[in-house]
């Protein structure tokens, strides 16, 4: 049975990753993770940080919170359950490769939420092992907000999988536009979303851990899109899911490419020549449920 932890406040995310640093080398025994849930009442977004992030996002200032920022209120549950001494798996040998909302009515700027994250997994994947961070918001005892995030850790013996090659669900796109993103952005969206990683802070720290420069968070790319096509939305209940490729090493130019099609907008965003494939997406309208409930 699930541990429930009520918590009274989000907990520090630079405490957090100093305690990730510090901890003791776990055991992959891949097996079970911890059964904690935790559970936050009574949070709001702060004004002063929502408009940052909005600017940092690209998203229009509305009455309404954009569709990813309940991930930026629940990062720090998702860092507290990853921290756990029972996690088996090290931060550093992580990738988020997946990330999947679904958004059951539009939630207000200045409304209280209630938050509950947990994990699920792992299960064995092709190039190691996968397990999901699950979010879970209420108003009012409503279900508004759901996401699962999937990460990968990668096996000793899996190291080396088959890079990708050019992307073949491509590309009969409508709209394409370049990006260009400054070498301090993935420091800036750490500032507004907690997750201080080192890979996405400065290209020194980055190469500590095999990269040759600081990559940006996948969250900021979804983001970003999204605020793209803010005036393509659908109304009411909304699913956007996406897969994370290649990192896009910063600084870099990148080519954002959507489509609509039936009752979906695709998009993708690749590389300055538009070949290699950094993330693939996709928005769809959810049917309008008759009693609100989670479906993760």
């Amino acid at each position: 049975m699930a541990d429930i932890q009520e918590l009274n406040h989000a907990p520090s995310t630079l405490n957090l990753y100093l305690k990730a640093a510090f901890k003791r080398k776990p055991k992959i025994s891949g097996q079970v993770l911890p059964q904690t849930r935790l559970s936050l009442k009574a949070i709001r977004a702060r004004r002063s940080e929502l408009s940052l992030y909005r600017r940092i996002c690209g998203f229009e200032k509305t009455g309404t919170l954009p569709l990813t920022y309940p991930h930026i209120l629940a990062f720090p549950l998702h860092m507290q359950l990853l921290v756990d001494p029972e996690f088996p798996f090290p931060l550093p040998g992580l990738v988020h490769i997946r990330n999947t909302i679904r958004q059951y009515r539009a939630i207000g700027n200045r409304e209280t939420l209630h938050i509950t994250c947990y994990l699920q997994g792992p299960r064995k994947a092709e190039r190691g092992l996968e397990f999901d961070i699950v979010t879970q918001v209420t108003v009012n005892d409503l279900p508004v907000w759901e996401s699962i995030s999937t990460n990968l850790f990668r096996t000793a013996t899996q190291q080396t999988a088959k890079k990708p090659g050019r992307a073949s669900d491509t590309v009969p796109e409508t709209q394409t536009e370049a990006w260009t993103l400054s070498d301090n952005l993935g420091m800036r969206y750490a500032k507004v979303s907690g997750d201080a990683n080192p890979i996405h802070l400065h290209a020194g720290l980055a190469r500590l851990f095999g990269f040759p420069r600081a990559i940006i968070h996948g969250m900021w790319s979804k983001a970003h899109a999204l605020a793209r096509l803010s005036d393509s939305l659908p109304t009411g209940s909304v699913q956007v899911e996406v897969s994370f490729k290649l990192p896009v090493m910063l600084p870099a130019t990148v080519q954002f490419s959507h489509q609509r099609k039936g009752g979906r907008t695709q998009f993708w965003l690749r590389d300055e020549a538009n070949v290699k494939p950094h993330l693939i997406g996709n928005v769809e309208k959810l049917p309008e449920l008759t009693e609100p409930r989670f479906i993760l």
